[in-house]
């Protein structure tokens, strides 16, 4: 692997009373580790953390096995310069919101990486996000379509029967709207709050509108 560059980079100011991000670094050797918390380790904002379940942003190097990067609730930098299918699918199944080119993995780099992934703004290359979503096509047609799931991991019926309650329709209603019985439409409700971890079905229209899903 490339050495990581240690280009001088200009401090940014500070936002008064701003958390700083916590970051972690994950990297089999030592020698890429230390030089890329070197590379962090003065940035502004940023705080180091030895364990990547204790950081908001996971800095790691596509491997050998990309799979041994730590999973968690992080998001994830990926420092590579052309991840492969399996090492793009691990990342993303790890959090992936940013990648960045060994080449291009200066301090300055790397803290506007992590800046962006902390708060969710994705950048991928095109040819690498080209190979996202054609894996995401693949998933849907082998996968989720033959279990009449959609991308979103909801079926077709249990994104209607959101709408409907999303709308104030009761069980009653929506089931004769979309002609089931009321029993099979409280049964989706019932899996719909099970699935999710839900409370009731106030908690699951709310959450379904702020992930997106309806």
């Amino acid at each position: 692997m490339s050495t990581i560059m240690t280009t001088p980079v200009r401090p940014v100011a500070r936002t008064e009373g701003r958390r700083e991000i916590l970051v972690a670094v994950h990297d089999d050797g030592p020698l890429v580790r230390a030089g890329l918390r070197s590379a962090l380790g003065d940035g502004p904002g940023i705080t180091l953390r030895d364990d990547p379940a204790q950081a908001d942003v996971l800095v790691a190097v596509a491997g050998d096995e990309p799979r041994r990067i730590p999973a968690g609730s992080t998001r994830l930098v990926l420092v590579a310069d052309r991840p492969n299918q399996a090492e793009l699918w691990a990342a993303v199944e790890r959090g992936l919101a940013v990648v960045v080119a060994r080449s291009e993995a200066t301090p300055g780099r790397l803290l506007r990486a992590v800046a962006d992934a902390h708060a969710g703004r994705g950048d991928l290359p095109a040819d690498q996000l080209g190979s996202l979503l054609r894996g995401i096509s693949r998933l849907h047609k082998e996968v989720l379509q033959p279990r009449e799931l959609t991308l979103s991991g909801l079926s077709p019926r249990e994104t209607e029967v959101l709408r409907l309650l999303a709308d104030g329709f009761d069980t009653g209603e929506i089931a004769r709207r979309v002609a089931y019985s009321d029993r099979t439409v409280k049964n989706i409700l019932h899996g719909l709050l099970s699935r999710f971890g839900l409370r009731n079905r106030t908690h699951v229209v709310a959450y379904a509108l702020r992930e997106g899903l309806i």
